[in-house]
Order: structure tokens, then sequence, then C-alpha cells
């Protein structure tokens, strides 16, 4: 025994060690219990593997999604925009902030829609879907009217800001029939007209009627 004390322990000396004072039985369950956190183990390792493996095979599978053509990106800037003032619209409480706001918005829609109905729908005749289309069209129609009676009010008139907040979210809805998957966007990219060259003509024709009915030109 006292020539064990000047050996560094194996783990073999070691488990011997770690069994005295045990009964035969119970150091005989000591290799199955090993066994058993060895066999446990083993999944963990797998599994950590198969992980690993899964998110690699996920990055090789990841694509960035291409940019918008130059029609549709201009097109979308325009709703974002507009969007942003019925917001900061609601914001507001004094009436002559109220009142240029709400010119920048009407401005901001006849030229936006204008330029929807001279280029951009027309030449989608054939890409997109005849239906789709049309309602465009007729929710512009309505768009339009609204603004009309906004514009013959003033902010604390009987419905002014109601009809301002309705119009708000008219045009929202017509941005998502637009920008949605499987809507006039996404029908439009898939379709064979060149939307770059269709973005320029877009901008050159938004610089002209912002200077027309604006007397300014586009952000």
């Amino acid at each position: 025994m006292a020539a064990l004390g000047l050996v560094t322990p194996s783990v073999g000396t070691n488990q011997r060690q770690a069994s005295v004072g045990l009964s035969t039985q119970e150091r005989l369950l000591i290799p199955a219990v090993r066994h058993t956190r060895d066999r446990r183990n083993k999944p963990m390792a797998v599994t950590q593997t198969k992980t690993s493996s899964s998110r690699a095979r996920s990055g090789r599978r990841r694509r960035t999604s291409r940019p918008d053509p130059l029609a549709i990106n201009l097109l979308k800037k325009d709703h974002r925009q507009v969007e942003g003032w019925f917001d900061e619209y609601e914001q507001l409480e004094d009436d002559t902030e109220k009142l240029e706001l709400f010119k920048k918005i009407a401005l901001a829609l006849k030229v936006h829609t204008t330029i929807e109905e001279e280029i951009f729908y027309p030449e989608e005749r054939g890409d997109v879907e005849e239906d789709t289309l049309d309602e465009a069209y007729v929710e512009h129609a309505g768009a339009k009217r609204l603004i009309a009676e906004i514009e013959g009010m003033r902010p604390g008139d009987e419905f002014y800001d109601a009809k301002v907040k309705v119009l708000g979210e008219y045009i929202k809805h017509h941005v998502r029939e637009e920008e949605q998957p499987g809507g006039i966007f996404a029908q439009a990219k898939k379709g064979d007209e060149d939307l770059d060259a269709m973005g320029e003509r877009l901008a050159a024709r938004k610089e002209e009627l912002m200077a027309e009915l604006g007397g300014q030109k586009p952000n």
C-alpha cells in the first residue's frame, strides 16, 4: 500500500481507489454507469454536429434579395414619403401647420397618380392582370375626389381631420395592393418591360409635374 503513494494514479488507478470501501455489487455497477454516461453524451455530440451542419447548409441557401428596378424604387419612395406625412399629420394641433402639410400631401399624390396613369399603368398592360390595373385606376379616382373635397375646406372645419385620416387609410390600402406579394409591382417585375428605362421616364415626368403644379423639384 505504501508503494501506491509514490506513483501518479492512472485513470484505472483512480477508479480502483474510488471503489475502495464499496461492496462487490456496487463495484460491479461502476462500468455500467460509465457506459451509460458515455452513451448519453454521444447523441449530444451528434446533435450538435447536425445543428452546425444544418446552419451551414441554411447559410449556403440564403440569397440576398435583388434591388428593385428604378421604376419600382421611385414609386415605393413616393409611398414611404406620403405615409410618413400622414403619420406626421396625426401629431399636429396647429391649423396652419396642418394646412401646409396637407398641401404637400396633396401635391405628392397628384404627381404620383399622374405618372402612374400616364406611364406605369399603360405600359404594364399585358404584364399585370387587367382587373388589378382597372381597380388601381378606380382607387386613384376615389383619392382624387377626396383630395378635392379637402382642398375646398379649411382646418377646423367639420370633418376636415376625419377626411384627411380617411384619405391616409385609403392610400395605405392602395399601397398594400401595389406592393404585396403577387401585387402590381411583383407582376411588373416578372414582365417584359424595361423597368429601369421606365424609371428614368417616370423621374423626368415627375420633375416636370412638380414644377408645373407646385413650383418645386422632387426630393
